[in-house]
Formats: structure tokens, sequence, C-alpha cells
């Protein structure tokens, strides 16, 4: 695991995120993004090369969270592997809550995390588990 201040900062990062998730608040989402960014999972991969292209990628993401009733998504930060000064790979477990305070099976990813000086952004996603 790394240092508190980088995992204080992660755990914020993914608060925000998970929000923007639950919301479908595409433009914080995009903001999350690095350009270009990368997305793989068993059955398929593709790049986003635009915020539009991010956003639009998650379109679909906000009603699929209304339809199982999810209200809150709240990121488990499993591990965190320093790969370099601005790279590190974060293995996260979501964790759901349904609209009557109910958990909801999460998902895990792993995540590619660009740091520089406007803080933390997705630059690739792996589906794992």
């Amino acid at each position: 695991m790394s240092a508190p201040a980088e995992l204080d900062q992660l755990a914020d990062f993914f608060g925000r995120y998970g929000s923007a998730l639950t919301t479908g608040d595409v433009a914080a989402i995009a903001g999350s993004h690095t350009l270009p960014g990368l997305v793989v999972s068993d059955s398929y991969s593709f790049t986003f090369s635009s915020p539009a292209a991010v956003a639009l990628s998650f379109l679909g993401a906000a009603p699929a969270y209304r339809e199982a009733r999810i209200v809150a998504a709240h990121a488990n930060l499993l591990d965190v592997m320093r790969l370099s000064a601005s790279l590190s790979l974060v293995s996260v477990e979501w964790e759901y809550l349904d609209e009557a305070g109910e958990a909801v099976p999460g998902e895990h990813y792993r995540y590619l995390i660009r740091t520089d000086a406007d803080g933390p952004r997705i630059t690739a996603v792996i589906t794992t588990r």
C-alpha cells in the first residue's frame, strides 16, 4: 500500500467518481479520465480519445444504476501498487447500496491511475473477477 496521504487522495478521488457514476454526471466522469484512455474486459476493449467519447460510453450507466435501484457506490481500495512517481495500479471493489440501504454485490476493477498537478485520473480500467 502507499503512504496515507496518497491513500486519502485516492479515496477522495474514487468517492467523487462513484458519486458521478450513480448520479449520471458524465462531465465529472469524463474529467476523471486521461486521454487517451483504455477499458479492457474479457469480451471487449476500447479506447477513449476525447472527453465526448468518455461521456458517450457512460451515458447508459446512470439509467442502469437507477434500474437496479442503486443510489450510492463506495470504492473499497484493496491494494495500491506504486509503479512510478506518477503511476499507480489500484485494485478496487465497488460496494453499491440500493434505495433501501441494502448492500448490492459490487464489481472489481484495477485502475491505472496517473497523478499529476491536477490530481489522480484514470488512464486504464481493467475488469477483474
